[in-house]
């Protein structure tokens, strides 16, 4: 039977409370594997397992149990390993590494931060910003709209003004939020967003960084800023290697951002 792998603690971490279950219907029942130093929090694999949002609320409570008796570093959700020995293996081998995440992310969490343009307040705003963009603008409605070829060209120019304001954003929302931070992870590219930034902030300093979060959707109108947490640090279990998960479950994305 394969083994499902939630976290990784000390392996001093105080004991799960009894009766937490785990990914499966029926969900298995979670348990703990040590070796040395470390322990990992387990349970059997089920058969056919997908991102439902059942296993993945599962996921979710089995670490917060076990977050709440000290530091857990959290797997990604469908993280599957051949058997328990592959698991301890894996831990035995990788032991400095995880004993340094544990050190590094102990009393902290991560927020996930995404933003966009809202689109006509972007607009107004390059158009604001550029003298030159104004001028060909007021000509074209001037013109009753303008030729078909400055169209295009202010089409064209408003593109990429857009775009500079895009990337300028983008520096400036982790450059502001990353002052409360210990450390800052980038998220993969997606259509959408022009920021998808992950912040390890110690649970003490929460507040202030979600105070600084609001002052900055407060100053920037036009920007949609999105802010999920607090989550267990899925994006700073890393840099290192993680061999826990021979397979992953089929469209499954860790950290639920």
């Amino acid at each position: 039977m394969s083994t499902y792998v939630y976290g990784i603690a000390a392996a001093t971490h105080p004991a799960l409370p009894e009766g937490v279950g785990g990914v499966g219907d029926p969900p298995r029942q979670v348990r703990v594997l040590t070796a040395g130093e470390l322990a990992a929090v387990v349970s059997e694999a089920p058969e056919g397992l997908r991102p439902k949002r059942r296993d993945l609320l599962a996921h979710q409570n089995v670490l917060a149990e076990a977050g709440g008796g000290g530091c857990v570093l959290p797997m990604r959700f469908g993280s599957v390993a051949p058997d328990d020995d592959s698991v301890t293996g894996v831990l035995t081998e990788r032991a400095d590494h995880y004993l340094e995440r544990l050190r590094a992310l102990d009393g902290r969490v991560e927020y996930n931060v995404k933003a966009s343009h809202v689109e006509e307040a972007v607009l107004h705003r390059v158009l604001s910003e550029n003298p030159a963009l104004r001028t060909l603008a007021e000509a074209n409605r001037q013109a009753g709209g303008g030729s078909y070829e400055s169209r295009l060209q202010l089409g064209e120019l408003v593109v990429t003004a857009v775009q500079v304001r895009e990337a300028e954003d983008a520096l400036e929302v982790r450059q502001t939020l990353e002052r409360e931070a210990a450390a800052v992870h980038m998220g993969p590219e997606s259509t959408g967003w022009l920021a998808n930034v992950s912040f390890l902030v110690d649970r003490a300093g929460a507040e202030k960084f979600l105070a600084g979060f609001e002052a900055l959707r407060k100053s920037h109108p036009h920007l949609d800023l999105r802010i999920n947490g607090p989550l267990p640090p899925y994006s700073f279990v890393e840099p290192g290697p993680s061999e826990l998960a021979g397979t992953t479950a089929e469209g499954a994305e860790g950290g639920q951002e």
